[in-house]
Order: structure tokens, then sequence, then C-alpha cells
């Protein structure tokens, strides 16, 4: 029985599933592409399983790795199935259209329209959206680890959150409560608009925000 349930199954969802399958969790991985689930499973070997989105869910821990616009239709597909889980929300919200504005209604974030939309069925935490696909998969980049912003309004949830991150090798650090998910899905208007601005050439999709010492 797996302990993580990612929903999605492209870069991000491959990022998450190994850096965790790393820390020695079994990962079920439940996308709509079901040939590309499957390729993705296997790619990943031992530990992880996969299904079609609106499968039972295995894990108490579910991220959300899919596109900001696919939220809602994968939480009513998923329906009673999130009742009492801790649902992580890595989504990003920026216009890849123009990277010059996020999707969200002004002074909200996709975490606590999440939020509203399970009302209280479930925990929600904000992490990972700072943490680009291609470091999760390497779990570092230049040598240094990767750190993890965290919001949510519940501790326990974010302590679940947190240990996770910690065990596969990353730095949690809780930016407070789920409000706190506004500015750090912000901030990646300034991290996507770096890696696609061609003066800037040692971005490329692999770099990450970190907090020093």
């Amino acid at each position: 029985m797996a302990e993580i349930s990612i929903i999605g199954s492209g870069h991000m969802a491959r990022g998450l599933a190994r850096a965790f399958l790393r820390a020695g969790r079994a990962v079920q991985i439940l996308g709509r592409d079901g040939r590309r689930t499957r390729d993705l499973v296997e790619s990943l070997g031992p530990g992880a399983t996969g299904g079609i989105t609106g499968a039972p869910l295995e894990g108490g821990l579910v991220f959300l790795a899919i596109p900001y616009a696919e939220v809602h239709n994968a939480v009513l597909e998923l329906g009673d199935g999130l009742e009492g889980r801790v649902v992580v929300d890595v989504t990003n919200t920026v216009d890849v259209a123009t990277f010059d504005g996020l999707l969200t209604p002004l002074g909200l974030s996709a975490a606590e329209q999440l939020a509203e939309m399970l009302r209280g069925r479930a925990e929600v935490v904000k992490a990972f959206n700072t943490v680009l696909a291609a470091t999760l998969e390497t779990g570092s980049v230049a040598g240094e680890h990767l750190d993890v912003f965290i919001a949510g309004d519940s501790e326990d949830a974010k302590e679940k959150v947190s240990a996770l991150a910690a065990h596969a090798g990353m730095r949690p650090i809780d930016t407070g409560p789920l409000r706190r998910a506004r500015e750090l899905e912000a901030i990646m208007l300034t991290v996507y608009g770096l890696q696609v601005n061609p003066e800037h050439e040692n971005f490329a999709w692999d770099t990450a925000l970190r907090i020093l010492p």
C-alpha cells in the first residue's frame, strides 16, 4: 500500500516520485492518460504503482502535480476519496502564455481556492511549488540541498509534509498559514521570467530558491 498518492503523470509528478522513492516511500501515480502513466510507473521501478485518476487513493498524503486549470476537475473526480487526507497543492499559477501575470484572482492563492473547494473534508498544504521538477529528480543544485517552502493552517498536516521533505534530503521551511501561499505562488512569476529570458543563459529550469545559511 502506497503512503503517497500523486495526481498527474508529467515532469513534476516524476520529480516528486523520484524524490519520495529515494526516501524509501512507496508512491501511487494516478493520471488521466493511461499509457503515459504506465510508462512513468515502469520508469520509476520498485515502489511505484499506478492507475487512472478516480481510482481509489492509497496515500494519506495526496499531491496535486497537475496544472492549475485542472485542479477543479481533479477534485471532482477524486470526490470523497480525499476525505480526511492531507492534500498538497504544488501548482503554480503563472500565466505561461505571457509570463507576465498570475491566473488567480487578486489577493487569492490557488491553495486557498482548493481549501474552499474541499470545505474542510481534507487539510490543504502548499508546498513544493518553488522546487522545479528537474531539481527534484537530482535532489540538489550545485551540490546544495533543496529548500521546500510550506504553508498551511494545520500544524499536523504541515509536520507530515515537512517530515517527508526532510527524509527526501530537502530542508522544509514553514512559512506560516495557508494565506502565505499567495506569496509562494507570486514569487514564481519572477523565477519563471528568469528561466525564459534569453539574457539569462545560466537559467535552464534547473535552478533553486534557497534561504542562507
